[in-house]
């Protein structure tokens, strides 16, 4: 049996997630730099959200300086801007069709939480969250509807994603703990928002620190002190 013909060229292979958010991420920094307008950015994003494989997304990036050689990220960076370790299946589902899906208050954040909103609204608020990992990764996808993210200020926050006649804004921020907790929002919004930003006033150690005093008081009061 011929080898060559059982092993199909990588541009032939099916296109993942993965793929599309380095293609993705590649547009958005030639977008930035000015390599690209506005209006090519967002057919070209169009385009990669309709790729079937690997061949066809490169189509998009071909004229491009980081499809020559190794991207590099900016050396200010304290935490990687992609996911080291991320599990295939989420923790949670929250889904939004015509309605609304809520997660807040105290809960444990998954390492993986997928979000989707179609005319409808998704909040998750991580302000309160008992942070288990390191890493939680926020697969975000908005179709005429909203999905908002909220995180407590001392954790770090990075986002991957873009728009299609829609608004993807989520704001970078390092904690100056570098063992701190990272959120990555990542995904799309087609006629849509996906927003991440941190609240403010809400750390992750003021958490714990009223879980300490609740459990001190309950002891003492068992123990009749």
């Amino acid at each position: 049996m011929d080898l060559e013909k059982q092993t199909a060229p990588a541009a032939d292979m099916r296109a993942s997630d993965a793929d599309r958010d380095r293609i993705a991420d590649i547009l958005r920094d030639a977008l930035a730099e000015g390599r690209l307008t506005p209006d090519e950015h967002g057919e070209r994003v169009e385009g990669v959200l309709n790729a079937k494989t690997v061949g066809e997304l490169e189509v998009f990036i071909k004229d491009l300086p980081a499809a020559h050689g190794p991207r590099t990220g900016p050396a200010h960076a304290s935490v990687p801007n992609r996911p080291s370790d991320v599990l295939a299946d989420p923790d949670d589902h929250a889904v939004a069709i015509f309605s609304s899906a809520v997660r807040r208050g105290r809960r444990r954040a998954g390492r993986r939480i997928h979000a989707y909103a179609v005319f409808g609204s998704v909040e998750i608020d991580l302000s309160e969250a008992i942070f288990e990992y390191q890493q939680v990764v926020i697969k975000a996808f908005a179709v005429f509807g909203s999905v908002e993210v909220r995180v407590p200020e001392n954790v770090s926050l990075r986002g991957a994603g873009g728009g299609v006649l829609g608004s993807f804004e989520v704001d970078s921020l390092d904690a100056e703990d570098p063992a701190a907790p990272v959120v990555y929002v990542d995904g799309w919004a087609v006629l849509g928002s996906v927003e991440g930003r941190a609240r403010r006033g809400k750390l992750v150690a003021d958490i714990l620190d009223r879980v300490h005093s609740k459990v001190d008081r309950s002891l003492r009061k068992h123990l009749g002190r």
